[in-house]
Order: structure tokens, then C-alpha cells, then sequence
């Protein structure tokens, strides 16, 4: 699915989730060390998930709580 929603925009996986929590309100830090990667990651507001996009990515919550958020 992941993969669909990122073809669709001609964006990567990590893009696409990247732009999911932008377009949730969370505040994310991505971090690398490759300066490819870096551009990519900083690359997430020349598009936007769709509001049914939004709506199927949610739908893998399983309710999980982790230490890092």
C-alpha cells in the first residue's frame, strides 16, 4: 500500500510516511547522515496525501504505545 501511495506521487516510502505525520500535526525530526537522504527527507511539502491516502495509512493503527512517542 505504502508503496502505491508513493508511485502515485513520485515520492519515496519514507516521503510518504514523512508527510502522513506532517499532515497529522506531529512534529518530526528526521535524521541521516547521508546528504542524499537528507534532501529527500527535507523534499515533503511539494506534495500531499489525499484525504481517502490519509484515511488507509490510518487504518493500520493496532492500538500499539511505543517509548518513543
Amino acid at each position: 500500500m505504502f508503496a502505491a501511495i508513493a508511485a502515485t506521487h513520485g515520492v519515496s516510502l519514507p516521503q510518504v510516511i514523512l508527510r502522513w505525520n506532517l499532515q497529522r500535526g506531529v512534529v518530526v525530526i528526521p535524521g541521516s547522515s547521508n546528504p542524499a537522504h537528507i534532501r529527500e527527507d527535507a523534499s515533503v511539502y511539494d506534495f500531499e496525501l489525499s484525504n481517502a491516502e490519509m484515511a488507509r495509512i490510518a487504518a493500520l493503527n493496532r492500538d500499539e504505545k511505543h517509548d518513543w512517542y
